[in-house]
């Protein structure tokens, strides 16, 4: 344990130059903002920027968490939508329906960027997860088809089989849509813009919802 303590306290943080932040010149919409890191993460080559840690808690209180991509920033509406989907009977799924509220955490490490969103959660349109559904790649959409996320799996080979099978039929009908597949959207109710600092000056703007709009706030590192 000694080993792994002093291994952990040797590893690199911050390394690079990273990008200059000035909370006094924000947009007074966290999803501009949000749209802003996200390009600019884009352009700098972050991996995967578009992944996230959606996390939940089920009936019982407990909290589960667990990294997809996000689909969309629906911004149509009153409010911005994080948007992202799933089988509406997996874990999350389920965790949703007992407790429709959830949080996104994006981090961005060659950037030391952490974004933190949290709101309640809404389902959207058949029609609008059909058509998420019916743009995934064909081998997502035969492992969506079978509807089996995170339960017990006695072999791959049954996996193997079930995934073979789900692909010829959507090779039969390749317009077939899981009916439990769901878009969702997070309606942020608060959002927190981290940026890291090699001297441990961390940057934190949070910006709060109330009944007249959004409220900008610096926080402590």
């Amino acid at each position: 344990m000694a080993e792994i303590r002093q291994l952990l306290r040797e590893l690199e943080v911050f390394a690079g130059d990273l990008p200059p932040f000035d909370p006094g010149d924000t947009p007074d919409d966290p999803a501009a903002l949000f749209t802003e890191w996200l390009l600019e993460a884009i352009r700098s080559g972050v991996p995967e920027p578009h992944a996230m840690t959606l996390s939940t808690a089920g009936a019982d209180g407990d909290p589960s968490a667990r990294v997809l991509i996000l689909k969309n920033l629906d911004r149509t509406g009153d409010r911005a939508g994080w948007q992202f989907a799933t089988h509406s009977g997996s874990g999350k799924g389920q965790d949703l329906a007992e407790r429709p509220y959830a949080a996104l955490t994006f981090y961005w490490p060659a950037q030391a960027r952490q974004i933190r969103v949290r709101g309640p959660v809404t389902r959207e349109s058949a029609d609008l997860g059909a058509a998420d559904f019916l743009a995934r790649g064909a081998s997502a959409r035969a492992e969506a088809l079978l509807g089996r996320t995170s339960r017990p799996l006695t072999a791959p080979a049954d996996r193997d089989a079930a995934l073979r099978e789900s692909q010829a039929r959507l090779e039969r009908e390749p317009d077939l849509v899981a009916p439990e597949w769901t878009l969702y959207s997070v309606q942020a109710e608060q959002a927190e813009f981290w940026q890291g600092d090699k001297h441990r000056n961390h940057t934190r703007l949070n910006y709060r919802r109330s009944t007249d709009g959004w409220h900008k706030e610096l926080l402590w590192p």
